[in-house]
């Protein structure tokens, strides 16, 4: 079996990068940058004022001279004004060009304004530049400010606004599909029989992914039947870029994924990996390019592979520049005995100095979803047996 590196290794070797769009730039947020943005003009594009005040010329305060005659008024927006000369001073508004032949500016609350002039705090020194956002000082004309593989969230948008990107070129949303497999199961609402268990996984595993930024996710649910597993598998195969299987990937006789799917030219790239819970994940390549991730269909394993798996695999198609994961201390000591690693949910807490750390929360079992609500997500142990003290710091996923 592979370890779950291993499986993130080879899950990304066979992936098919996510084609290119391009968008208006508020249809861009959450989307993957697929090109690089340099800087339309200087950032700030002129010596911007950084206070409401007055802008006036250092070196005559340096020279003693405390009151100033305000000669106009200048806003953000208007063109700059010409001091002129050293005994005056410009009313300026934050935003606003420095006016020519100023330096400095000094705050509103810092003066007095009567009768058309401006008398300085007693004291107060000023130096050249000061409250300036000097030009050019965030970024030069022409130089990069956002790469490709950023994802766009609320600053990276604004930037491209600032540099006069009315579209971006992104990844485009991948076609998803969530295919529940099982007889037993039946939809929220619907009458439903002692023996029969509701249809959860799906509900589960669809709002996982648009909490993560996917949008175009669908999900059906097919008997276990051979024939109409094939039907339906063929179709998906050939519409959708990803598909996610639930159900059906272990060793019972009614667990048909592995070899319906073999039958449609799916190319098996692994099956099993040495982890708890999830150990039976399978993953396979269709001819049409689509990536296929075969869930174990209990409710623990499934939320827990789409997370560790699933999600980074997504964002890696997406040309998303990856990050390692989160790490996280556990708040008690957690015994992991099988040689397996280990899936762990948490809740986030915070110790008595601020800092998060990991409370653990099992469950009865990978069947247990219901002891998953209000967990942040889950740890990954390494295989045991060992006991992992207090203070253990393991990688983190959200869920």
């Amino acid at each position: 079996m592979l370890t779950p590196d291993e499986a993130d290794h080879a899950i990304r070797a066979h992936l098919r990068p996510l084609a290119i769009e391009s968008l208006p730039l508020l249809q861009c947020i959450g989307a993957v940058l697929r090109e690089e943005i340099g800087a339309e003009r200087d950032q700030p594009p002129f010596d911007r004022v950084a206070m409401d005040g007055i802008a006036l010329a250092s070196h005559a305060v340096s020279a003693g001279q405390r009151h100033f005659r305000v000669q106009g008024v200048q806003a953000a927006g208007d063109a700059p004004g010409v001091l002129v000369d050293a005994t005056h001073c410009i009313e300026i508004m934050t935003g606003a060009m420095l006016p020519q032949g100023c330096d400095a500016v000094v705050p509103i609350e810092r003066i007095a304004l009567h009768g058309g002039a401006a008398k300085l705090e007693d004291g107060l020194d000023v130096a050249p530049w000061q409250n300036v956002h000097r030009r050019g000082s965030d970024a030069r004309a022409g130089a990069r400010v956002l790469g490709a593989g950023s994802v766009l969230h609320a600053p990276e948008i604004a930037v491209a606004a600032s540099a006069g990107k009315a579209s971006l070129r992104v990844s485009a949303q991948p076609a998803v599909i969530v295919v529940s497999t099982g007889s037993e199961l039946v939809e929220p609402g619907d009458a439903i029989l002692p023996y029969q268990v509701r249809r959860s996984n799906a509900y589960g595993l669809v709002s996982q992914l648009r909490l993560h930024g996917f949008t175009r996710v669908a999900n059906d649910h097919v008997v276990d039947d051979a024939e109409a597993l094939r039907r339906a598998l063929a179709l998906h195969l050939e519409t959708q870029d990803v598909v996610i299987l639930s159900g059906g990937v272990s060793a019972g006789r009614l667990d048909l994924v592995p070899q319906v799917l073999a039958g449609l030219g799916v190319q098996q790239q692994f099956h099993k990996i040495a982890q708890r819970p999830g150990k039976p994940l399978w993953f396979g390549t269709a001819p049409s390019g689509a990536a296929v991730f075969g869930l174990p269909g209990n409710p623990v394993s499934s939320l827990v592979c789409l997370a560790r798996y699933v999600l980074p695999a997504l964002r890696a198609a997406s040309g998303g520049v990856l990050q390692p994961p989160e790490v996280v201390a556990l708040a008690k000591p957690v015994r992991v005995t099988p040689p397996l690693a280990y899936f762990l949910p948490v809740r986030l807490v915070r110790d008595a100095r601020g800092a998060l750390t990991a409370e653990p929360c099992p469950t009865n079992g990978s069947g247990d979803f219901t002891s998953l609500t209000g967990t942040d997500g889950f740890v990954e142990l390494p295989p045991g047996p060992n006991e992992y003290s207090k203070g253990f710091v393991a990688a983190f996923y959200r869920w």
